[in-house]
């Protein structure tokens, strides 16, 4: 589909297409209250719980007064819809701001100020410096007389260099004046959200032009929300409007992550659903049963002879009413609540602060913080999170000359620097690459001295690495670029531009020697985009020898080359790059087929090596998250050899004879089968061997894999605790990491560049790093960072505190509701199984939002160990990894207690006030006594570290309950007069309250004490050694029992070569008598040893799962 924009000609468009007015509103006044409805009751436990109210609002079966769940349920309703309406708002204000904003706009002619939303596609938009960009625009015109603009673009990716959009060649050379008459049209696609491409032709009218198709790019654009900088004025035609720019487009709220927990969650309260409805099903009958026989000889019950067609269903229907209380209708809430203040205890805190920018660590999804605890896979990108991405030009090879290896850096090397001086011909060109093939715009400072900037760390490197040897671009003048060598000025004109892409690795430019006429393609990219495309007859043995040696010493590498275009030949061509350009469909296919044509035949100028250096702290990071039990995958756009450099830098993989390499390659499905094969092998056998094994890949070789064996491939990313690929596209990142979840593994993806953002939200958790190539991967992520080595504090301290937090106040939300719904089925057998509750409607509403809530919300800052210690010993993380605390075993532990308590609380009190006269409300208020005493002893038992705000919600809890009751005491009309004040007047009371504590409490004290004592934890002794204040003890005999999870993996469809050896030659290996290669965990456990992964068979088995 396409779109035709009349420049100058708003009112053709008007009724077209939309207005510039941005909404980014969810809701109106009118439809707020049925469409938030109708969100809220798309969640199967508020439909429960509003099909619960509703049958209350039947006199003949509610057993308690309707407001006991209609109260709970609108207050939870209105909480969130509050919540809702206030977000909304907000962003009400927000767009209201940028809407009435004032624009300058050019219409029939005249210049005017008009609000930001009154602008139509047509519109010609006029700006001036710094002023927001409020929507897309192409340009058509600007105050630099080459028709170059500067723009910043941090509000769409976060890069905060200026970049340069040009005005399209059709509009060069239009005068000012006449820039407000201009007519034209522009055929363009339909909106989309692809901020880096705009594929769009423009025709002029007579009398600017005589019709020509003026093919324009991104770089003819500013987008909604850039700044224009440095520039004067600029103006443009208004393409897309209001919701419809790319801003527009891309803005909207991401799919929801379902964490472990959660669907942990929801099977356990699917599994209370089915056992309610049990309950409620035996019930029914057995109180159907005793009306029709035991009933009718009781004198006081009076039923009548013949009943309504749906007597039968009465009983059970209230039942079902008495029993809805087992699913807790508060849990969503409390836990929307907990994790929203999880988020922010990341943001607050100071120890993840990155102190060279000041930029805090956020947390952008406060849904998932418990997820951090169970994370599995760390899957990584290594230019910019590993690295600083501060690249330092350090060495080079020119005509098969080395220059740096002797002081390891070339700007230092005597011999180069004499090459430079004597303007050797081979050096001279070599530097040219440099200075000039790239998209670097040399500006000045204030003083005069020239600054760079540059859209990627390694063009400024190389552009600085060259001004330094005395080959500096210091002017660019539209198309002419202008360099001075050695005092002599050298002007070149750039005639085409061949840009980077992910699949062709390298960028050329076309430029025209303004010295002697000369057209010359220059061209800079990755060793396998350059060398294999040389000249016939050139040596290029010495270029891939230098790049197998910088690679190996960790530095990035690239391979500078050019050829002289004859000028019959660049013209032919230069018609083809033009069509091309021109094209709406598929025009990046189109145009890198045109570059591919001119792309040959190369003459190699030589090899640039560029230090990258580690991030403070990444090499512990990695240690301490691996003795975590955590397994790391670094995907990288790299070359192999450098990836594996810094793998070993920074202790991702160990070095001979600790670790071993295993290498899957080739370039057709048969090397690569039979490389694959190898490596699968091999991994079978080392599990029985203490080594450290993991396996390299790159692109091409696991682009083969993916499409044609991934369940093998599958089986070797289960078997693998650490894996490199490399050279890999975004799309193979993300394929990646589904491939990992769809192993049931949780997968933690952290990038900080554009290419990583795909990665990052498949992943189940997503962390951008705030870096040098900007905020898109920060803005995309569920966390963002500003260094990787806080990564080890967000996992091993939020991470696990949100889990075990989670985890408790979950368990106790069931566990408080089953308590008084097993009090109420316990009554039912003593009232004639009729479905009478004990408790009054108030008492029922208070005990769900107050009395046993308030509590367990201050669970948020307990800490069961120290963050030193939690940091000190990383392997405890293996009870969140596992589940150990929120799982069906835990669960069924809480279920019984809550049985047992509830048991004690009703045989107690029956038996200490059941007698001709007690009253039902003293019995009912005797039996919530004992609940609240329970639940607050259980609440302080369960609590590891006590602060005076969790001692005044528990026992500040207490009282209140008692104030509370005392209050109702004193109203007559609340059907609890003087029933506390009588309570506590009765010594028979404190002692039933006693005995209820005593036997609820003893025998879980006891057993507490037993499993602390004689079987404890690695986490009980580590409680113990902080409370004794001694040293940590050791914590390597003690083991976890574990369980083996078996999976079959599928038989591999790939089989071994019939006279093929058992025994295989390595495969990165300095030892020629190594046979094979073998990988694992970079640093071993100090406990919870790994069982064997694997036997020979095509069977596995996984890390340790215990519950």
């Amino acid at each position: 589909m396409k779109r035709y924009v009349y420049i100058n000609d708003e009112e053709s468009a008007r009724d077209i297409y939309c207005d510039n007015c941005i909404s980014n509103r969810k809701y109106t006044l009118l439809n707020f209250l049925p469409k938030n409805l109708w969100e809220q009751f798309s969640r199967f436990m508020n439909q429960y719980f509003l099909l619960i109210a509703c049958l209350q609002l039947w006199p003949l079966i509610t057993p308690v007064n309707p407001a006991s769940t209609w109260g709970p349920l609108i207050f939870i309703f209105a909480v969130s819809a509050s919540k809702e309406a206030w977000d909304d708002y907000n962003r009400y204000l927000s767009d209201k701001k940028a809407n009435e904003k004032e624009v300058w706009v050019v219409s029939k002619g005249i210049k005017k100020h008009i609000q930001s939303q009154d602008i139509h596609v047509g519109t010609i938009v006029w700006l001036r410096e710094n002023d927001e960009v409020p929507c897309d625009l192409v340009l058509i015109g600007t105050s630099d007389p080459q028709g170059l603009c500067y723009i910043e673009t941090s509000a769409l990716d976060g890069e905060t260099d200026l970049k340069t959009r040009a005005v399209p060649s059709a509009c060069n050379g239009i005068d000012v004046e006449l820039l407000h008459k201009i007519k034209g049209v522009i055929e363009c696609p339909n909106p989309d959200k692809d901020i880096r491409r705009f594929d769009a032709n423009m025709r002029l009218f007579p009398p600017f032009i005589d019709n020509d198709v003026c093919p324009l790019t991104i770089k003819n654009t500013i987008l909604q929300s850039c700044y224009l900088r440095n520039t004067e004025w600029a103006c443009g035609v208004a393409v897309y409007t209001g919701n419809e720019t790319k801003l527009g487009m891309s803005r909207g709220i991401p799919e929801p992550k379902l964490t472990a927990m959660d669907a942990m969650i929801d099977k356990l309260t699917g599994a209370i659903f089915v056992f309610q409805i049990v309950v409620v099903m035996v019930l029914g009958i057995a109180g159907n049963v005793w009306k029709d026989t035991e009933a009718k000889k009781q004198w006081y019950v009076l039923y009548p002879n013949e009943g309504p067609w749906f007597e039968l269903l009465v009983i059970p229907l209230r039942f079902e009413l008495l029993c809805s209380i087992m699913i807790p209708i508060s849990i969503k809430v409390s836990l929307d609540l907990v994790k929203s203040l999880y988020a922010k205890f990341i943001d607050w805190d100071d120890q993840m602060v990155d102190s060279e920018t000041g930029i805090p660590s956020h947390a952008t999804n406060t849904a998932i913080s418990e997820d951090l605890g169970q994370v599995e896979y760390i899957l990584t990108d290594k230019t910019g999170t590993l690295t600083e991405n501060k690249m330092i030009f350090k060495r080079c090879c020119i005509s098969g000359i080395f220059y740096g290896n002797e002081n390891g850096d070339a700007m230092k090397d005597t011999e180069l620097l004499s090459a430079v001086a004597c303007g050797s011909p081979d050096v001279v060109r070599f530097l040219t690459v440099m200075a000039i093939c790239n998209t670097v715009i040399p500006t000045r400072s204030k003083i005069g001295d020239i600054l760079y900037k540059a859209q990627s760390q390694d063009e400024d490197a190389l552009v600085n690495a060259a001004a330094r040897l005395h080959m500096v671009f210091f002017n660019k003048n539209g198309n002419i670029l202008e360099v001075k060598f050695n005092s002599t000025i050298l002007n070149y004109e750039i005639l085409d531009t061949l840009e980077f892409t992910s699949d062709r690795k390298r960028m050329s430019v076309v430029v025209k020697d303004c010295q002697n006429g000369n057209i010359l393609l220059l061209s800079k990219g990755a060793d396998e985009a350059i060398l294999p495309f040389v000249r016939a007859g050139q040596q290029t043995r010495n270029f891939i020898e230098a790049v197998e040696q910088y690679a190996h010493l960790g530095l990035r590498t690239l391979c500078l080359a050019w050829r002289e275009l004859k000028e019959d030949e660049y013209q032919q061509w230069s018609l083809m790059f033009k069509e091309a350009n021109s094209t709406l469909v598929d025009r990046e296919w189109r145009v890198a087929e045109v570059c591919q044509i001119i792309e040959h035949d190369w003459e190699v100028l030589g090899v640039t090596a560029i230090e990258d250096r580690l991030q403070d702290g990444v090499p512990e990071t990695i240690e301490t998250l691996r003795k975590a039990g955590i397994n790391f995958w670094m995907l990288t756009g790299d070359k192999q050899n450098t990836a594996i450099q810094i793998a070993l830098s920074c202790n991702f993989i160990s070095p001979e004879p600790k670790g071993q390499l295993l290498s899957i390659d080739g370039k057709t499905k048969d090397e690569v089968c039979r490389s694959l094969e190898r490596v699968l092998l091999t991994m079978r056998i080392t599990p029985s061997e203490p080594k450290d094994v993991a396996f390299v890949v790159d692109g091409w070789a696991l682009e083969i894999v993916l499409n044609h064996y991934r369940k093998a491939f599958t089986e070797l990313a289960i078997l693998s605790r650490t894996a490199i690929c490399c050279r890999v596209t975004p799309s193979q990142k993300a394929q990646l990491v589904e491939l990992l979840k769809s192993c049931d593994y949780r997968t933690l993806a952290i990038g900080d560049g554009g290419n990583d953002v795909r990665m990052i939200q498949t992943a189940d958790i997503g962390v951008g790093i705030s870096g040098r190539e900007g905020l898109q991967a920060a803005r995309a992520a569920d966390y963002s960072v500003g260094k990787f080595r806080f990564l080890k504090r967000l996992i091993l301290v939020h991470g696990r505190y949100s889990y075990n937090r989670t985890a408790f106040l979950s368990q106790y939300s069931f566990y408080k509701s089953l308590l008084i719904c097993f009090i109420q089925i316990f009554f039912s057998f003593i009232s004639g199984v009729s479905g009478t509750s004990l408790f009054n409607s108030v008492s029922l509403m208070a005990y769900n939002v107050f009395y046993t809530s308030v509590p367990v919300l201050v669970s948020v800052l307990d800490k069961d160990l120290s963050e030193e210690t939690v940091m000190q010993h990383p392997q405890i993380l293996f009870y969140c990894q596992a589940g150990r605390l929120l799982n069906p075993s835990t669960f069924a532990g809480w279920f019984g207690r809550s049985l047992f308590h509830a048991i004690v609380v009703f045989v107690i009190t029956i038996h200490a006030y059941a007698s001709e006269k007690s009253e039902t409300e003293e019995v009912s208020m005797v039996a919530l006594s004992g609940c609240i005493w329970l639940q607050a002893f259980v609440v302080a038992m369960e609590t590891n570290s006590f602060t005076i705000l969790q001692h005044l919600a528990i026992w500040g809890n207490l009282a209140a309950f008692y104030i509370i009751n005392f209050i109702f005491s004193a109203i007559p009309s609340s059907g609890m007069y003087t029933i506390m004040f009588r309570l506590c007047q009765q010594p028979s009371y404190w002692i039933t309250i006693f005995l209820t504590a005593a036997a609820g409490m003893g025998p879980i004290l006891a057993i507490k004490y037993f499993r602390f004592t004689y079987r404890p934890s690695k986490i009980n002794t580590l409680q113990q050694a902080e409370r004794l204040g001694g040293p940590i003890l050791s914590l390597a005999t003690i083991e976890p029992q574990s369980r083996s999870i078996e999976k079959d993996v599928s038989s591999l469809s790939i089989t071994q070569p019939k006279n093929r050896s058992s025994v295989y030659e390595p495969l990165l290996s300095d030892s020629p008598n190594a046979t094979r290669r073998s990988l694992g965990a970079g640093t071993p456990f100090d406990f919870f040893q790994s069982a064997s992964r694997l036997s020979l068979s095509s069977s596995y088995t996984r890390n340790c799962k215990d519950n």
